[in-house]
Protein backbone atom coordinates (compact mmCIF):
# COMPACT_ATOMS: atom_id res chain seq x y z
CA UNK A 1 0.00 0.00 0.00
CA UNK A 2 2.90 2.36 0.71
CA UNK A 3 4.20 1.89 -2.84
CA UNK A 4 0.81 2.95 -4.18
CA UNK A 5 0.89 6.05 -1.96
CA UNK A 6 4.33 7.01 -3.28
CA UNK A 7 3.24 6.46 -6.89
CA UNK A 8 0.18 8.59 -6.31
CA UNK A 9 2.45 11.24 -4.77
CA UNK A 10 4.26 11.46 -8.09
CA UNK A 11 0.90 11.67 -9.84
CA UNK A 12 -0.20 14.58 -7.61
CA UNK A 13 3.03 16.45 -8.37
CA UNK A 14 2.53 15.90 -12.10
CA UNK A 15 -1.05 17.14 -11.74
CA UNK A 16 0.25 20.24 -9.92
CA UNK A 17 2.57 21.03 -12.83
CA UNK A 18 -0.21 20.44 -15.35
CA UNK A 19 -2.61 22.61 -13.35
CA UNK A 20 0.00 25.38 -13.21
CA UNK A 21 0.41 25.27 -16.98
CA UNK A 22 -3.30 25.28 -17.74
CA UNK A 23 -4.20 27.89 -15.13
CA UNK A 24 -1.50 30.28 -16.28
CA UNK A 25 -1.24 29.83 -20.05
CA UNK A 26 -4.69 28.56 -21.03
CA UNK A 27 -7.03 30.28 -18.57
CA UNK A 28 -5.29 33.17 -16.81
CA UNK A 29 -3.12 35.04 -19.31
CA UNK A 30 -5.62 35.13 -22.19
CA UNK A 31 -8.24 36.58 -19.85
CA UNK A 32 -5.70 38.90 -18.18
CA UNK A 33 -4.59 40.32 -21.52
CA UNK A 34 -8.15 40.74 -22.83
CA UNK A 35 -9.62 44.19 -23.37
CA UNK A 36 -12.87 43.46 -21.54
CA UNK A 37 -13.19 44.41 -17.87
CA UNK A 38 -14.94 41.20 -16.76
CA UNK A 39 -12.24 39.10 -18.43
CA UNK A 40 -9.55 41.12 -16.67
CA UNK A 41 -11.12 40.52 -13.25
CA UNK A 42 -11.50 36.81 -13.98
CA UNK A 43 -7.87 36.63 -15.17
CA UNK A 44 -6.62 38.30 -11.98
CA UNK A 45 -8.63 35.87 -9.84
CA UNK A 46 -7.31 32.88 -11.79
CA UNK A 47 -3.67 34.02 -11.80
CA UNK A 48 -3.24 35.39 -8.31
CA UNK A 49 -5.76 33.49 -6.17
CA UNK A 50 -6.80 30.16 -7.67
CA UNK A 51 -3.53 29.08 -9.32
CA UNK A 52 -1.39 29.29 -6.16
CA UNK A 53 -4.07 27.52 -4.10
CA UNK A 54 -4.46 24.67 -6.57
CA UNK A 55 -0.77 24.19 -7.33
CA UNK A 56 0.46 24.48 -3.76
CA UNK A 57 -2.28 22.16 -2.50
CA UNK A 58 -1.60 19.44 -5.06
CA UNK A 59 2.17 19.85 -4.81
CA UNK A 60 2.25 19.73 -1.02
CA UNK A 61 0.02 16.68 -0.87
CA UNK A 62 2.12 14.94 -3.52
CA UNK A 63 5.38 15.82 -1.78
CA UNK A 64 4.20 14.47 1.57
CA UNK A 65 2.90 11.30 -0.09
CA UNK A 66 6.19 10.88 -1.93
CA UNK A 67 8.40 11.20 1.16
CA UNK A 68 6.25 8.76 3.11
CA UNK A 69 4.50 11.08 5.52
CA UNK A 70 1.27 9.09 5.18
CA UNK A 71 2.89 5.66 5.65
CA UNK A 72 1.66 3.56 8.53
CA UNK A 73 4.04 3.52 11.51
CA UNK A 74 2.74 0.39 13.24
Amino acid sequence: MNIIKKALGILWIVLAVAAAYFCIFEFGLPKFLSDQQEDLVFGIIILFILTPLIVLGLGTFGYFALIGEYDKEN
